[in-house]
């Protein structure tokens, strides 16, 4: 069983940053793969980036690539969303999510969600 909360969600300007944190609880957590998806209102959820369990691959979405970097801290359980030159279309609400061994885009195949944080980007 995995727990997952997200935080550092909030309102910037265009061109600002944020950093999104992925807080784990229960054993094993370095074995699970995890994404971060997000959600504009009226949109369906959409893949942003995901971190293999090693950490070694990285994939993003093509929308964000060069700006969002994602990364883990294996000894904190906690995955990161550093998110640079922002733009209004990435106002969402951003969730992050895990799996045992996997790494994938693929919302369908991470069992454990978060409760989400919102992200508003103004012009």
């Amino acid at each position: 069983q995995v727990q997952l909360v997200e935080s550092g969600g909030g309102s910037v300007q265009a061109g600002g940053s944020l950093r999104l944190s992925c807080a784990a609880s229960g054993r094993s957590f370095s074995t699970y793969g995890t994404g971060w998806f997000r959600q504009a209102t009226g949109k369906e959820r959409e893949f942003v980036a995901a971190i293999s369990w090693g950490a070694n691959n990285t994939y993003y979405t093509d929308s964000v690539k060069g700006r969002f970097t994602i990364s883990r801290d294996s000894a904190k359980n906690t995955v990161f969303l550093q998110m640079n030159s922002l733009k209004p279309e990435d106002t969402a609400v951003y969730y992050c999510a895990a799996a045992r061994f996997r790494f994938t885009p693929s919302a369908a195949e991470y069992r454990y969600w978060g409760q989400g944080t919102q992200v508003t980007v103004s012009s």
